[in-house]
């Protein structure tokens, strides 16, 4: 029983030892956890702007297509005529089915 006694302020020492070291591990944990949702964050602002960068660039790429449609429809409105026929022909051939 004296040794019992003996290792039991050891032990209370090992113990509190134990909880620091946990309580250290946790706040460091969860500042780690911060630094990864700033980072996250910034690189989803990075995606946004790059998103927002290529929206325009295809906006600005279809804005230049409907422009050259509208100068063909104008110089050729027969072979247009033709052209959309056909393509109603054949997507009613492909949807029209039951």
């Amino acid at each position: 029983m004296a040794t019992a006694k003996k290792d039991e302020p050891d032990r209370t020492a090992e113990l509190e030892a134990s909880r620091e070291a946990v309580m250290a591990a946790l706040d460091k944990l969860l500042e780690a956890k911060e630094h990864f949702k700033k980072a996250a964050e910034a690189a989803g602002l990075d995606l946004k702007h790059e998103a927002v960068d290529q929206l325009d660039k295809g906006k600005e790429k279809a804005k230049i297509l409907g422009e050259q449609a509208s100068e063909y429809v104008h110089a050729k409105p027969l072979e247009t005529l033709g052209i959309a026929f056909l393509a109603g022909l054949v997507f009613a051939q492909i949807f029209g089915r039951k």
